[in-house]
């Protein structure tokens, strides 16, 4: 990417009915995040430049990370025990047992369960306890494995594979994985409303609205309908632009929307929740630079998913449009402004935010 580069992230519907605009601007010794809050003030302010002492103070805060001996992958596996354990319980096998079946089939079915850790990991952060969060972080997996259901339909990816098991649909049927995927959207809000205890009913309410927000026109549904239409056209007719909506919407929102819920529901004020946006901002589409890149340099094995499917729907992607070593080098870039976001917050409790962020930007399926 050239240093003159400047990628436009769109706009963002924040609680409270905010809007804030972002952009970023890379060059080789500096990266910068402008936000504009039209509700607070026209005036562009620009949140944090990576810059010698940015730098300095990150390296400072890894350290001190490192030096209380957070283990990440002992937390990963602590809380995705804790979180398959909820979704268990959350989603039963009773009549109609072919639909709880299906729906538990894809729910249960492992995977890094980063979104729901991401959730307890930003109420832990703001004071709260993981229980407050379970019922929010539960609701973000049930959503997000509706949306892989609903993905790999022949209408929309025509997937065969999925964390190395068959499609839900190749096992039930397309009518049943459809309606699978339509029961757990259905689901995630009744739990979140049904089973958040500890928390005042505003910041339930609250939380269930920036669910809603993340993965309806706003959000999610919105990537999804622009990502079909980008299909088969040439990387000048799409545009970083376009691609970066593609992501932000699709991919990014739902993992703000993890994070943001875990803050509200945790007891979060209002600048805390607002940085713990940006983080996830950060982190989301992060997430979405490295699968892109992953799909490209891994194969159907190691990805427990097929590999190169992107390649053959002649989507747009990160490498694609940037070329593989400069996708790489915006994806450590948006790592290092993902991580200065959680200056100022308690080092211990922020360690696992701060590792997830390396999570994503290193892992390999």
């Amino acid at each position: 990417m050239s240093s003159s580069s400047s990628l436009h992230l769109g706009s963002w519907a924040h609680t409270c009915c905010s809007i804030s605009t972002r952009s970023i601007s890379i060059s080789p010794n500096r990266f910068t995040v402008t936000w504009r809050n039209h509700a607070a003030s026209q005036k562009s302010r620009t949140i944090r430049t990576i810059s010698a002492v940015g730098v300095r103070e990150l390296e400072e805060e890894t350290q001190k990370k490192q030096q209380m001996g957070f283990n990440f992958k002992s937390y990963m596996v602590e809380k995705a025990n804790s979180v398959h354990q909820a979704l268990d319980e959350a989603v039963s096998l009773k009549e109609p047992l072919k639909i709880h079946e299906a729906m538990r089939y894809s729910l249960l079915a492992g995977g890094k369960r980063v979104r729901p850790a991401l959730c307890i990991a930003a109420c832990e952060l703001v004071g709260g306890e993981e229980s407050l969060a379970m019922p929010a972080a539960c609701a973000v997996e049930m959503i997000h494995t509706m949306s892989l259901i609903h993905d790999d339909l022949p209408c929309m990816d025509n997937d065969d594979l999925r964390r190395g098991k068959p499609t839900n649909h190749k096992v039930y049927g397309e009518d049943v994985a459809v309606l699978a995927g339509d029961a757990l959207l259905a689901l995630a809000f009744e739990h979140v409303a049904n089973a958040t205890k500890g928390v005042s009913p505003a910041r339930v309410v609250r939380a269930i609205g920036e669910l809603a927000r993340v993965i309806g026109t706003e959000g999610l549904v919105a990537g999804q309908v622009v990502d079909i239409q980008s299909e088969g056209r040439d990387v000048g007719e799409v545009g970083i632009e376009q691609l970066e909506y593609i992501h932000l919407h699709k991919t990014a929102a739902l993992l703000e929307g993890s994070v943001v819920m875990g803050a509200i529901v945790g007891g979060g004020g209002d600048e805390e929740v607002e940085r713990l946006r940006r983080y996830a901002t950060c982190v989301g589409l992060l997430f979405q630079v490295v699968d892109d890149i992953l799909d490209v340099t891994k194969s159907s094995e190691e990805l427990g998913k097929t590999a190169g499917k992107d390649l053959l729907a002649d989507k747009v992607t990160y490498p694609k449009v940037m070329g593989l070593e400069k996708a790489r080098v915006f994806a450590e870039d948006l790592n290092r402004e993902a991580k200065l976001q959680l200056l100022g917050f308690d080092g211990e409790r922020a360690a696992p935010l701060l590792a997830l962020a390396d999570y994503i930007a290193l892992r390999q399926n």
